[in-house]
């Protein structure tokens, strides 16, 4: 089997970008296809004091286990398995438990600040930039953390202003740049599908 084609999935807080990854999952199948969300590489908090974790800025690279992602990327282009981590956002701590991931054809990594990065940005062999409106994006962003992550939306909002929306104008609107697709409202997502059927055809076996 040629070494995994690495596809990337960036965009803003509610942009969409899982929703468009489990799309790619459900077209070429859950045996050809596996995704890996960069909420998972979270760094454990767990040696802070629960009422310091939540005024974490999350949306800073730093906030990540950079190296750790890359390192798994790289093991699973090279046809071996990982033990993802488990990230628990009501705590702001990962969970002893992990979740093996063994690879596949494809490998769709979403994740808000994986172009931001470059010593990550340039791992992906499609780089696809979800291009959303500001507001729905925050609307989507109340809803999930209410919904999902216990918060009120005086926290969320007080978030978004404090670091949410300061870290998307700083790193991930200017890595829209990196993008080889950038999807904007009304766009048809199949041009996705198509550009990885492209590459599947157009690479040879065992290239990076």
């Amino acid at each position: 089997m040629a070494s995994p084609l690495l596809i990337g999935i960036c965009g803003g807080t509610g942009s969409g970008k899982t929703t468009l990854a489990q799309k790619i999952i459900a077209v070429f199948g859950e045996t050809r296809a596996v995704l890996i969300d960069i909420d998972s590489y979270y760094r454990d908090r767990s040696h802070i004091p629960l009422h310091e974790r939540h005024h974490f800025n999350f949306d800073h690279p730093d906030a990540l286990d950079i190296p750790l992602l890359i390192k798994h990327l790289q093991l699973l282009r090279k046809g071996q398995p990982i033990e993802k981590q488990v990230y628990d956002f009501t705590a702001h701590t990962r969970k002893r438990e992990t979740v093996r991931i063994e690879p596949k054809e494809i490998v769709v990594v979403d994740g808000i600040l994986i172009f931001a990065i470059e010593e990550l940005c340039r791992l992906f062999d499609l780089r696809i930039f979800i291009d959303e409106a500001a507001d729905i994006r925050l609307l989507r962003r109340i809803a999930r953390d209410v919904q999902e992550r216990g918060r009120t939306v005086a926290s969320v909002a007080q978030q978004y202003l404090a670091t949410v929306r300061p870290m998307h104008l700083k790193y991930i609107e200017p890595s829209k740049e990196k993008a080889d697709i950038i999807l904007k409202p009304g766009d048809n997502w199949q041009i996705v599908i198509a550009a990885i059927r492209e590459l599947q055809t157009t690479r040879r076996p065992g290239t990076h």
